[in-house]
C-alpha cells in the first residue's frame, strides 16, 4: 500500500524550498532510489500550486505509475490566487470531494491516486454523502484506497462504519506523543491498518524549549551508541512502535532522505525508548 517511509511534498513548492521542476525531479530519483516510492500531497499544499509542479516534474521522467503511490488530502477550503476563498473552512459535501480529486488528478499527470484522505475533521461532515462521493470515486478508477488525517479515535469510526478507512494520517514526534495514550493506535492496531505520521521531527531542531533540551541530552548520547544523526534517533523513536508508524518525511533535501532512510536499521533498545519517553515527560514512568 505505501513504502515504508513517505516523501511529504509540502515544502517542496513554495512554501518552503521552492523547487524548480528539474530539483523536484532530482529529489524523486532519491526517493526512488532509497524505496521512498509513495509521496503525500494535499491540494492546497503551496496555495494550491504544489501538486501542478511535482506533476509537471514526474510526468518527464522514466517512472511508471504503477511504481509509485500517490497520496493526495482534501476537505480544506483555503484563499489562494487560484482558488479565491473570502473564509477558511471545511467542505465535505460530495460534488465538492469529486471536483477536488479532478483538479488533483489534473494536477498530478495521473489517472488515479492511490489514496485520498479527508484532510481535518469537521463538525458538519455527514457520513453517507462523504460514502457517496467515495463510492463513486472507487467505482470509476479514480480513487484506490481512502483514509483520513487528523481524526479523532470517534471520527475515524464515524466514516469507517460507511467506507472502510486504511489509515489515520496525525501528528507524531517526541513532541507530540498523544496518539500513545488517546486510543488512535490502538484503534488502528486492533483494526490491522497501519498509521502515517507527520511533522515527525516536531519542534526538537527549532524551539530550544526546557522539554527540547532535555530531550536533547538523551538523544546526543544515543547517537553516539547507534553510530546515528539527531533526526534518525527521532524517527526510530517513531518506528519503535508496534503499531508501524509509517512516517512522511517533510524534508526538502537530498541529503536528509538519504540519512532518513537509513534509520529503518535501526532497533532501539527498549530501555533507551522508555529514556526518551522519560526525557519527553521530564519524569520516570509511573
Amino acid at each position: 500500500m505505501f513504502s515504508e517511509l513517505i516523501a511529504g511534498t509540502m515544502r517542496w513548492g513554495v512554501w518552503g524550498a521552492n523547487h524548480s521542476v528539474k530539483e523536484i525531479q532530482k529529489l524523486i530519483d532519491v526517493c526512488v532510489e532509497e524505496n521512498i516510492t509513495t509521496f503525500d500531497h494535499a491540494d492546497i499544499y503551496g496555495s494550491h500550486t504544489t501538486e501542478e509542479l511535482f506533476g509537471n516534474a514526474w510526468k518527464d521522467m522514466d517512472l511508471k505509475r504503477e511504481n509509485l503511490q500517490f497520496i493526495s488530502k482534501c476537505g480544506i477550503v483555503m484563499n489562494s490566487d487560484k482558488k479565491p476563498s473570502a473564509l477558511k473552512y471545511y467542505n465535505y459535501n460530495k460534488d465538492y470531494i469529486l471536483n477536488c480529486v479532478d483538479e488533483s488528478l489534473s494536477n498530478l499527470k495521473t489517472d488515479y491516486l492511490d489514496t485520498l484522505l479527508l484532510h481535518r475533521p469537521s463538525p458538519l461532515m455527514n457520513p453517507e454523502v462523504i460514502a457517496e462521493a467515495f463510492t463513486v470515486l472507487k467505482d470509476v478508477g479514480k480513487v484506490k484506497e481512502f483514509g483520513v488525517s487528523n481524526f479523532s479515535v470517534s471520527q475515524f469510526e464515524l466514516i469507517n462504519q460507511y467506507v472502510p478507512l486504511v489509515t489515520n494520517q496525525i501528528e507524531i514526534s517526541v513532541n507530540e506523543i498523544s496518539s500513545f495514550e488517546n486510543g488512535i493506535l490502538d484503534q488502528l492496531m486492533s483494526k490491522g491498518l497501519r498509521p502515517t505520521a507527520w511533522s515527525v521531527m516536531g519542534s526538537y531542531f527549532s524551539d530550544q524549549s526546557d522539554e527540547n533540551i532535555r530531550i536533547k541530552k538523551v538523544i546526543v548520547e544515543l547517537c553516539d551508541k547507534y553510530n546515528a544523526e539527531e533526526n534518525q534517533i527521532l524517527l526510530a523513536f517513531i518506528l519503535k512502535h508496534p503499531s508501524k508508524i509509517i512516517p512522511v518525511i517533510g524534508t526538502s533535501k537530498a541529503e536528509t532522505i538519504r540519512t532518513l532512510s537509513q534509520t529503518l536499521q535501526i532497533d532501539l533498545d527498549l530501555e533507551d525508548w522508555f529514556r526518551i519517553l522519560e526525557s519527553i515527560r521530564g519524569k520516570e514512568v509511573d
